[in-house]
């Protein structure tokens, strides 16, 4: 038998297998068929088909989240650019997806030229892919030969684990199957920035004075600091400052959320009112990593001079910017100055957590509160919450949530484990979650406990049938009021006021679907819930260990307003 040669494709392989890239998420197509035939014959790394190209790239950026690089293989043109929505939001949150892709070969380019052809798939502009990818990755590279591909992939490969942000590859489609040196067996590492001594000297002297004039100091965390592995040092600080500290929604769970020193999750008025008070009393805020949205346009407004912020693109002491300075340089040399100050750790402890059956009790939506047995967003995760809690499996989960009322709500839950929380809190992007789900799993090795609004679900529910076949054991929970209700809060929020006079506008109003009919159809295990007692029992049902997906259907009125929405929508 002919030995086969290593190619361009074994190349990108066995540095992602070198990464702890154990899937790759796909979608086929014939100019990308000599990689997705090297991946589904190369030891150590899975193929795992997915049903369209926002399922893969979904599950790719989640994947990315929990495991620290993910990878999406996808066809020319018509499959990249239906991805390209969730590489904007793998961007933009700071996930690091390869995107592997094909474009027309050499011998296609030379029919162009000669006779005028457009190939399908094609804009007739034949960088295309390319030249919009750049728009939402940090390198994008198209090989036209095998000679330095792997120099090529290299580079792609480092960008990607040094920004954790997408990068884009494709060859022509000759060149994945063409033959390539093999790579070292040394593994690719980040690269490491320096700080400007002066600079950072001068930071810290700026941003030390600030925070020892503070009476009520505080750290508010951010998920660039658990994308670059810096959770440890967060830890760190917290201790040797003895700041209380709290997260932005995408920032969740940057650390295990058990701590004496957590507040709570800070989702400006979606916030529960402790931590409301906490955050308009403080007057010095150590913001670590943190994407300031524009959910936070209270808290810019208001806390701009108020902040010490280091990230990775900026580290700024009140009004004061200072270039050439590192996040990771900057919180190392403030925890030098805490651990040598007198006076730190500070002795304040947070607040109590909320006691069962809060925070959801007092934020339920007032009208339902003589309807014990009716579902309400707050009830949901009220039972859900307990539940888990009970059994001991919050440890054992990691949430997905996209935009809606549902991903509002949980930033009121307590108790999390660290890296258990993935939201499309910044790009927000509705009915990120269920694709995400499997990526999720897959890279986390915990069971995906997924909370999907309905109209969000609507849009991948085929991502069902991917957990299906891969036997990933998610759950998908769909709230289901038959309409966009976090738009509503936005366009229109008297629709929710009781009375056939107020109204949904029509555009956020959603058909009907049979979910367990749905779910069956799929191969995934269906269930409907009415009542707080029928939610209880599906739940206990979900503990039992299965190679099958679930799709919980979780009806709830249609103008249930979770008072964590009402405050955001009357702003």
């Amino acid at each position: 038998m002919k030995k086969q040669p290593f190619t361009v494709a074994d190349y990108l392989l066995t540095r992602l297998k070198q990464l702890n890239v154990t899937e790759v998420f796909q979608i086929p197509g014939d100019y990308v068929k000599h990689f997705t035939q090297a991946l589904e014959n190369f030891p150590g790394v899975n193929a795992i088909g997915a049903i369209n190209e926002l399922d893969a790239a979904y599950a790719a950026d989640a994947y990315g989240r929990t495991r620290g690089l993910g990878a999406v293989s996808l066809q020319y043109g018509v499959s990249t650019f239906s991805a390209l929505n969730a590489i904007a939001g793998a961007y933009v949150e700071f996930s690091p997806v390869v995107v592997i892709s094909a474009t027309p070969g050499a011998d296609a380019r030379q029919i162009t030229k000669m006779y005028d052809v457009l190939y399908h798939h094609s804009t007739g502009n034949l960088q295309a892919d390319q030249e919009v990818f750049r728009q939402v990755t940090v390198a994008a590279e198209t090989l036209s030969t095998s000679v330095g591909a792997g120099e090529k992939i290299d580079n792609l490969l480092i960008a990607a684990i040094t920004y954790k942000r997408p990068v884009y590859i494709e060859c022509y489609k000759e060149v994945w199957g063409e033959p390539c040196p093999r790579p070292s067996g040394k593994v690719l590492q980040p690269l490491t920035f320096a700080s400007e001594p002066l600079a950072l000297e001068n930071a810290v002297a700026t941003a030390w004075a600030q925070i020892i004039a503070a009476k009520n100091p505080m750290i508010f965390a951010g998920v660039e600091v658990l994308r670059h592995g810096l959770s440890g040092l967060l830890q760190q600080l917290i201790d040797a400052s003895g700041f209380l500290y709290t997260t932005t929604t995408l920032g969740k769970t940057v650390l295990d959320e058990k701590g004496d020193k957590f507040i709570g999750t800070y989702s400006d008025a979606a916030s529960i009112q402790s931590v409301r008070d906490l955050v308009q009393k403080s007057d010095c805020f150590l913001t670590l990593g943190t994407i300031i949205t524009d959910d936070y346009l209270w808290f810019i407004e208001n806390k701009y001079a108020d902040m010490v912020l280091a990230t990775t693109e900026q580290v700024r002491t009140g009004y004061f910017i200072y270039q050439g300075v590192t996040m990771k340089d900057f919180m190392e040399a403030l925890l030098h100055c805490f651990k040598t100050t007198k006076g730190y750790p500070l002795a304040v402890v947070a607040p109590p957590q909320p006691v069962y059956p809060e925070p959801w009790a007092c934020n339920s939506d007032a009208r339902w509160n003589d309807k014990p047995e009716t579902i309400t967003y707050n009830r949901f995760f009220q039972h859900s919450m307990k539940f888990l809690h009970d059994n001991k499996m919050l440890d054992k989960i990691v949430w997905t949530f996209g935009v809606s009322s549902a991903l509002y709500v949980a930033t009121n839950a307590y108790g999390l484990s660290q890296g258990s929380f993935i939201g499309s809190a910044a790009w927000q992007c509705i009915g990120f979650e269920t694709g995400a789900a499997s990526g999720a799993q897959f890279g986390s090795g915990k069971r995906a406990w997924t909370v999907a609004g309905d109209g969000g679900f609507m849009m991948v529910c085929q991502s069902l049938s991917t957990l299906a076949r891969n036997n990933l054991n998610a759950v998908i929970f769909v709230m289901s009021n038959a309409v966009y209700a976090i738009e509503q809060v936005y366009v229109d929020i008297t629709a929710f006021e009781p009375g056939p006079e107020h109204k949904f506008d029509t555009f956020d109003i959603l058909p009907k679907w049979d979910y367990c009919a749905l779910a069956q159809a799929f191969g995934a295990k269906g269930y409907r819930v009415e009542t707080v007692s029928e939610l209880k029992a599906v739940l206990q049902q979900l503990k039992k260990s299965t190679t099958q997906p679930s799709l919980v259907e979780v009806v709830i009125p249609e103008k249930d307003l979770p008072d964590q929405m009402r405050r955001l929508g009357l702003e």
